[in-house]
């Protein structure tokens, strides 16, 4: 683990800002090119990623310092400690401002951003992986269970490198989304975000170390419920599947509407 990459002029570069810069850069390339496919500017995509992660880490960041309620330290107030639902909310509500000053077309923007987010944040997990930041699981006896001697919050205690699951998740999710947005309507693809990368951090948080907050339940879980159950809203309102094909003149009648057996 480096939680330090170098240092300039006594200033050090931290391992965990670096990977959130990547995840932005990332995040704007590939929503860019999303808008570019929809018609919608280039610039759009890169205001609104600079805003949402602006405005995302200011709200991560409150969200965790309310989580330490009276016991924050200067620590707390450091380049460290974000909390991701927090971000999220942050985000989401800078990106409403951005797409209404932009007159962009919210159900768009939705399945647009799905896969930019997703990728970014396997980008975001892998920075809390090689900097230690103290987001592993419980103590592990599996082959690839991990120390972090070095890290942030380092421990020497083989544990679930957590970080390395969500990233992978990641990957598998972003992939899953390529695909459905090839059949499906953007609302539908945004609402497919939300069940997946929601499960994903739902069973995550069975290995990891946060304390219950409801009914035997983490803060993260009951957030995570809450996406699943939206994100499953939106796939079964948006009626995702469609036909893409082209009719061309001679082309075989396709009917407007599909048979009910279609969208089960």
């Amino acid at each position: 683990m480096q939680p330090v990459l170098f240092s300039i002029l006594g200033v050090d570069v931290q391992t965990y800002g670096v990977s959130k810069a990547l995840a932005a850069l990332a995040g704007a390339y590939l929503l860019g090119r999303a808008f570019e496919r929809q018609g919608l500017k280039r610039d759009s995509a890169h205001s609104l990623v600079l805003w949402a992660t602006v405005w995302g880490f200011v709200a991560a960041k409150i969200y965790f310092l309310l989580e330490q309620g009276g016991g924050i330290t200067v620590h707390d107030l450091g380049g460290m400690g974000f909390t991701w639902y927090g971000g999220l909310v942050g985000g989401v509500l800078s990106a409403l401002v951005v797409i209404h000053r932009h007159r962009l077309p919210l159900g768009v923007v939705a399945g647009a951003i799905a896969v930019p987010l997703t990728v970014a944040y396997g980008i975001g997990r892998l920075g809390c992986f090689f900097s230690g930041d103290g987001t592993y699981g419980e103590p592990s006896s599996l082959p690839w269970a991990m120390s972090f001697p070095n890290g942030v919050v380092a421990t020497t205690v083989p544990v679930h490198p957590t970080p390395l699951y969500e990233a992978l998740a990641a990957v598998v999710i972003a992939a899953a989304l390529w695909a459905l947005g090839r059949r499906w309507k953007p609302v539908a693809v945004f609402g497919a975000y939300l069940v997946l990368s929601g499960t994903a951090r739902f069973l995550v948080e069975i290995v990891r170390v946060n304390d219950p907050a409801l009914l035997g339940l983490t803060q993260p879980q009951l957030w995570s419920i809450v996406s699943v159950v939206a994100g499953g809203v939106l796939v079964a309102r948006a009626r995702p599947l469609r036909f893409t094909a082209d009719r061309g003149p001679g082309a075989p009648h396709r009917p407007t509407h599909l048979p009910e057996t279609a969208n089960a």
